[in-house]
């Protein structure tokens, strides 16, 4: 994995954590246990797993939809 690659999935890792946080300040718990969710914990850590919200575009503003409506269906499951 490149250099630039590596960079753009850490970006679009944090981008995404902290738009959930933002938009959901009053479920901070909830959220944090979602981000533990995509991502796993401990050895299993991964937070390339939010790469699963991106498109070909790469449009951050498509990308954010993406992960307002996952987390909305794991909040109404």
């Amino acid at each position: 994995m490149s250099i630039g690659t590596k960079n753009r999935l850490n970006q679009s890792s944090s981008t995404c954590k902290v738009h959930l946080r933002e938009q959901h300040p009053q479920q901070l718990a909830l959220v944090e246990e979602f981000i533990a969710e995509i991502e796993g914990t401990g050895k299993n850590h991964d937070a390339t797993k939010w790469n699963q919200f991106t498109d070909a575009k790469r449009s951050t503003a498509e990308m954010l939809q993406r992960v307002d409506a996952a987390f909305d269906a794991w909040m109404n499951p």
